[in-house]
Formats: structure tokens, sequence, C-alpha cells
């Protein structure tokens, strides 16, 4: 049957005042008649004073996509809202967003975690964009989840160099971090590449493909999650060819 209306909308709250590489990616993977619906915070850093800053912002978000009456889920876009939390107070902040929006909320980090679990992968390697003590952060959100994290790899760009930089040197880049660390961690069971302003989609198949190794991206996560969530209305399914997650649906 041909859709020709969307059948599923995904509220995502981008922490930028722009949407590109995140709706870029999120419309060749999603299948047909699935809508991304953005709304935008102005983060300026990978900071917790930076991200505390915009969390007032962050609830009139939540309650402007709530308002829209179609949504079915909404996901915050990013990990340095949740690293610079901390898990517990992410999920207290998940928690309330639910309720008051009376729709099921998650985050990219969340759904990254659930991706990781339910494929089984508890030891990975992590590749991102952002400096290695940043990536800190990040591999300790992971352990109080349960993952671990055997080696990772930061390249070291700040938000506004990963804001202007090159796709086609990032699609580079993320094949060449990925081989390093998954060539150099035989024992991964997967590789996690955040990162909203990274062109990593075609990336993550061709490093599965070469080392038959999970790899778990924003949009794929957070998209996974919201399709596995569906259970039997799921309408469409994602097109296999990107990635393991995706194809599991």
């Amino acid at each position: 049957m041909e859709i020709v209306t969307p059948w599923y909308y995904l509220g995502y709250i981008i922490p930028h005042l722009y949407t590109d590489m995140d709706a870029y990616q999120f419309y060749r993977i999603a299948p047909e008649g699935m809508m991304l619906v953005t709304t935008q915070l102005n983060l300026q850093d990978r900071t917790l004073a930076a991200v505390e800053n915009e969390l007032s912002t962050l609830w009139e978000r939540f309650d402007l996509l709530a308002r829209l009456g179609r949504i079915n889920r909404i996901a915050v876009s990013g990990v340095p809202l949740a690293a610079m939390l901390g898990r517990a107070r992410t999920l207290a902040l998940l928690e309330e967003a639910s309720a008051r929006t009376g729709l099921p909320c998650d985050t990219d980090m969340e759904a990254h975690i659930k991706a990781l679990k339910y494929l089984g992968a508890s030891r990975i390697v992590l590749s991102a964009k952002w400096p290695d003590s940043f990536n800190q952060a990040v591999i300790r959100y992971l352990s109080e989840a349960g993952i671990e994290v055997i080696a990772s790899h930061g390249l070291g760009t700040t938000l506004q160099e990963s804001k202007a930089t090159n796709a086609a040197q990032d699609h580079l880049r993320a094949l060449e971090a990925g081989r390093k660390l998954l060539a150099g961690t035989p024992t991964a069971q997967a590789l996690m590449m955040p990162g909203g302003l990274w062109l990593t989609i075609y990336a993550a198949p061709m490093l599965e493909s070469e080392f038959g190794k999970p790899v778990t991206l924003n949009i794929t996560a957070t998209t996974w999650a919201a399709l596995y969530a569906e259970g039997n209305r799921l309408q469409r399914r994602p097109d296999p060819r990107w990635g393991k997650l995706l194809a599991s649906l």
C-alpha cells in the first residue's frame, strides 16, 4: 500500500538553532511515512553550565511539541545534555517530561543504551568527534547503565568546530576512527559513535561489514527505539542496509 501521509511523528529537540545533519540522516534511514518534527535549543558548549542554561527552554520545547497533538514520541537530540546532567538527573527529567506531555520521552543517550542492551553488547568501544575529556562523562554515564567502555577515542573538536566541519571529511574520519578502535579491541561487542553533527550513516554499515560488530549512532538508536516501542503497531520497517540495529526490527 502506498504511504501518502505520515503515520508516525517523532518530535526531536535539537541542541542547536538550526537542523541539518540530523534531518539529512533521518530521512535516509527512517521508513517511509515516518516524520521528524524538530524544535531547537541554543546550546553554547558541552558543559554543565551551558546545559543548565537551556533547561527552561527545554521545558518550553517539550510543551510545544505536546501541543501539536500528533506527536508519537519526543526525544532530545545529542549527548551533551544527558552526559552533563548525569544519568539519575536525566532519567528524572524524562520521567517528568513524560508526565507533563503524556508522551514517551527519550534522549539519544538512553536510546543508545536500550539499543546496546537489545544487541547484547555490554563491552563496547566509543568513538566521537569531541575531546577525550568529554568522553569521560559519557563513559561514566554508560557505566551507570551497566555498559563498559573498554576503549575510546575523541577527535578533539569543539562544539563550534563540529558545526563547521565538512561532511565528506567527517565520513572518512568516522571510518578511520572506527577501524582503529575495532581492530585494536577485538573483544569489543559493539561500537558506539554518538554525535548529531557527524555524518556517520554511511560509515556504520561499512564498519559492520568489515568487523561483524554492530555500530550504534544517535539517529539510528533513537529511530530504532521509537519504532521498537511500536511493537505490532509498526507499519513500515527501515531498509536493513542501514545496519544491524535497524535490520533487527
